[in-house]
């Protein structure tokens, strides 16, 4: 692994508005300008937030479109976005989030393997392809959306693939009480404490960027490979940035190499 200096990640915490891209893009944009001016070289949005997230409602966006206009946005800004779109492939439709640089140019597209929920079954199919590993500015970088980053195998597998950082545009939302009481499981551990979790044990950073309250859980973070949130936002919209330190992550697996002694 050789050695090279931070990479500034920042992570959006917005809602889309399911039906207005038009103002879900220049969210971004607005964002992103924010991003670079604090020393950002990559943003990463929540899951579908250029359509808005609602499955039923979204799954037939025009998410070639909606990939071109995010590429002008980081072509403008000359910064990385990782963003999530619907993308429709003979005839299937998938979640999908894609890496684009600062020239504009989309590195990857990944298809979202582990679908939630009645709806997001019911409108799309899931991926069925690991994600790519790819270089950013000299960080190994893969992607992952959502659910998936819920399933230890999978944060794993992206790590044994060499990648240093997992991207993850997610939408967690709040569960309703059942029965006038808090629901069984609340979600806001999934960003609290099983992000953390992943990255410690698969020795990666993770950039998680979940959508802002009140329906949903908010706390956006980025989880190093020690299993600190070493930045973290709270339930309203706001930017959260921190740096993927190669140093750290070597570091990381020197103290604890659970890639290596894995049996």
């Amino acid at each position: 692994m050789t050695e090279s200096g931070p990479l500034t990640v920042a992570v959006m915490q917005a809602t889309g508005i399911v039906g207005d891209a038009t103002r879900n893009l220049a969210t971004i944009e607005e964002f992103a300008t924010r991003a670079v001016a604090r020393g950002a070289r990559l943003v990463v949005t929540p899951e579908l937030f250029v359509s808005g997230y609602g499955p039923a409602a979204v799954a037939d966006d025009d998410g070639a479109l909606q990939r071109e206009r995010l590429a002008a946005v980081a072509r403008s800004a000359g910064v990385a976005l990782v963003a999530s779109t619907v993308d429709r492939q003979d005839g299937e439709r998938f979640i999908s989030a894609s890496l684009f640089d600062g020239t504009g140019s989309e590195l990857t597209r990944y298809h979202k393997m582990h679908l939630f929920g009645a709806a997001e079954n019911t409108f799309f199919a899931p991926g069925r392809e690991r994600p790519q590993v790819v270089d950013l500015h000299g960080v190994p970088v893969a992607l992952g959306v959502c659910f998936d980053v819920e399933f230890p195998e999978f944060t794993r597998a992206a790590a044994l693939s060499g990648a240093e950082l997992l991207c993850v545009p997610t939408a967690v939302p709040l569960r309703p009480p059942v029965d006038g009481r808090p629901a069984p499981f609340d979600t806001r551990l999934v960003p609290g404490m099983v992000v953390p979790t992943r990255a410690l044990e698969s020795q990666i950073f993770i950039a998680y960027a979940n959508h802002a309250g009140p329906a949903f859980a908010g706390l956006s973070c980025i989880s190093d490979p020690y299993g600190r949130r070493v930045a973290a936002g709270e339930t309203g919209e706001e930017l959260v940035q921190g740096d993927v330190s190669r140093s750290v992550l070597r570091a990381a697996r020197h103290d604890t190499d659970y890639l290596a002694l894995r049996g």
